[in-house]
């Protein structure tokens, strides 16, 4: 067994944890014993966030976390978001986390790989603002995840 993990939340605060949703009343502290899936409510990335090609690959990786049953389905989405932004990103950074990202997933590491999506935010908004990327495949992939 791993050590344990302890996380701290505040009051209201809400924690995803193997696809069930936990709010506490009161600051308190989880102590995990075992192995287990969580995302902290600050790291979950709501639909209307979504709205560039990165964030919306991260929001359907984190669908794997917070919806184990829909796990499959979301897990078949992000192959094809990846191989899309492969083909439009031309920054040799990006290609080669994002390659990292498809495996970590591959791997069933689906945490580790949205922490390194979220790293690519800064790098994806200097390429955006440059427009390197073709608004027709931002807008492809907008359409790709509306029906989530």
């Amino acid at each position: 067994m791993k050590s344990t993990l302890r996380i701290s939340l505040k009051s209201g605060e809400r924690i995803f944890v193997n696809g069930a949703v936990l709010r506490v009343d009161r600051k308190v502290a989880i102590e995990f014993l075992n192995d287990v899936t969580f995302l902290l409510e600050n790291h979950v990335l709501q639909p209307e966030q979504a709205t560039t090609p990165l964030r919306q690959l991260y929001f359907i990786a984190q669908m794997a976390l917070i919806n184990p049953e829909g796990a499959e389905q979301s897990i078949a989405m992000f192959r094809k978001s990846v191989i899309m932004l492969l083909s439009c990103f031309k920054n040799e950074e990006v290609l080669a986390e994002l390659k990292r990202v498809d495996a970590l997933v591959t791997q069933d590491r689906v945490f580790e790989a949205l922490k390194a999506i979220r790293a690519l935010y800064p790098i994806e908004d200097r390429i955006l603002n440059n427009q390197e990327i073709p608004p027709a495949t931002i807008e492809q992939i907008r359409r790709e995840i509306a029906p989530w």
